[in-house]
């Protein structure tokens, strides 16, 4: 199956792709079938699993009152959102009648990030029931859609994609058997969907968004909302570096850094995959373009490499915090931003896929335990190691000849069922580790 790259990388705001985007999707979408049934009543949001543990720490409930009233992650990003809330909440729309539940008892068997929407008539008679689920990304499916294959993924037919490929080993010899790359297979692929302007201007539009968030977040100084009173670091860590000798990790930790705190404060980011790893890929293209004098052409080949790793690691596994863990998250936006490095440094298709495997390979088992739900602690700084983790797969993987001992397919495969045994303490609940290790003083 085929997932584009501008369905991947998704301009919206944070703090949360799956718990704050994919919420007012689905909100929205219920909305609409309202409006279109002609029906009245009021409106009950049950919210389970990860979405009710973590949901207000990630706004979940704001976001749906935001897609209730017809507002899209992307129609927000200019938007003073408290102050819109408070505008729209005048009208007493959560009222006796029109209620959101956090649901803390068992979670959906089908996915943990489950929310159930009702419309009721005056006496509590269901008139129309829609279940939801956020599967990471800012991708939503509903109920009847989850038990299908592919459905969940909102991808296009493969059928006349000429380069169509559901594996890493697959996308190799496709890559050897016709003499183009990665970004080339992807490009040509693109393209049965898009024109080529379409899919170029997408391209630098996700790159100018990108661009603005991390620049944003270099300029911006003060406390992160969310009662831990985290202060932003990157502001002062990159001006630090302008007056000294600073390395290369100093560099990516600032450039990560700075998208994480926009994303924390919920302003403007890209889904590179997911909005809790949104700084890794921005920090390792902007470091390539500011320090290595990019060009565009890199930049669209960067990114249409990194989204046909990051649409296999979808497919094949998961990009959900609340599924697999950060693993899902930060693991693969490292193997992507790896992989997106290593071709535009001129890797080979084997070297690419090696890149994308040791940067995933080295976020097997990584816990997603947001300390009071915020995409905060440990999410700021752990996209700044992601992002060097990439950086340093891309330089391995260019010192080799390609050849490596474990393929990106089996080591997908490891962090799927990993995710599958991890703990639910450890996925987007945080009912286990950082978030329960806190000194009360």
């Amino acid at each position: 199956m085929f997932i584009s790259a501008l369905e991947l990388f998704k301009i919206g705001i944070g703090p949360s792709s799956s718990h704050t985007m994919g919420p007012m999707v689905a909100a929205k979408d219920f909305i609409d079938r309202i409006c279109n049934s002609n029906l009245k009543g009021s409106i009950r949001c049950i919210l389970k699993g990860s979405l009710a543990f973590t949901g207000k720490g990630h706004n979940t409930d704001r976001a749906v009152v935001l897609g209730l009233y017809g507002y899209s992650p992307e129609s927000l990003i200019d938007q003073n959102i408290d102050a819109l809330l408070e505008r729209l909440l005048q009208n007493n729309f959560l009222d006796d009648n029109h209620t959101i539940i956090f649901d803390f008892g068992e979670p959906l068997p089908e996915h943990p990030n489950g929310m159930i929407l009702e419309l009721l008539d005056q006496s509590g008679k269901v008139l129309m029931s829609e279940t939801y689920f956020s599967i990471g990304g800012g991708f939503i499916t509903t109920l009847a859609e989850i038990s299908q294959v592919v459905a969940p993924l909102k991808m296009e037919s493969d059928i006349s994609c000429p380069y169509s490929f559901e594996s890493a080993s697959s996308m190799l010899q496709m890559s050897v058997d016709n003499g183009l790359s990665i970004a080339e297979m992807k490009r040509i692929n693109e393209l049965e969907y898009l024109s080529e302007q379409e899919l170029n201007d997408g391209l630098d539009k996700i790159w100018q968004s990108m661009r603005t968030c991390v620049e944003k977040g270099l300029m911006a100084e003060g406390s992160l909302p969310g009662g831990l009173e985290v202060s932003r670091r990157a502001k002062t860590l990159y001006d630090q570096l302008d007056s000294e000798n600073a390395n290369l990790n100093d560099w990516l930790c600032a450039y990560a850094m700075a998208v994480n705190e926009e994303n924390a404060a919920g302003h403007m980011v890209v889904t590179a995959p997911t909005n809790g790893a949104a700084g890794v890929i921005p920090a390792v293209l902007y470091y390539f373009i500011t320090h290595e004098s990019g060009t565009i052409e890199q930049i669209r080949t960067f990114l249409l490499t990194a989204s046909a790793i990051g649409g296999l690691i979808k497919y094949r596994s998961s990009i959900s915090g609340a599924e697999v863990g950060c693993q899902g998250e930060v693991g693969s936006a490292a193997s992507m931003a790896a992989a997106g490095l290593c071709a535009v440094r001129g890797g080979s298709a084997l070297q690419v896929e090696n890149a994308a495997e040791i940067a995933l390979e080295h976020h097997l088992g990584m816990t997603c335990d947001p300390v009071k739900g915020l995409v905060q602690v440990p999410c700021i700084e752990r996209n700044g190691f992601g992002a060097i983790k990439a950086y340093t797969a891309a330089s391995l993987a260019m010192r080799g000849n390609g050849q490596h001992f474990m393929p990106l397919d089996n080591c997908i495969a490891a962090m799927k069922q990993t995710g599958l045994d991890m703990s639910e303490k450890y996925k987007e609940t945080s009912l286990g580790g950082l978030a329960v290790s806190i000194t009360e003083c």
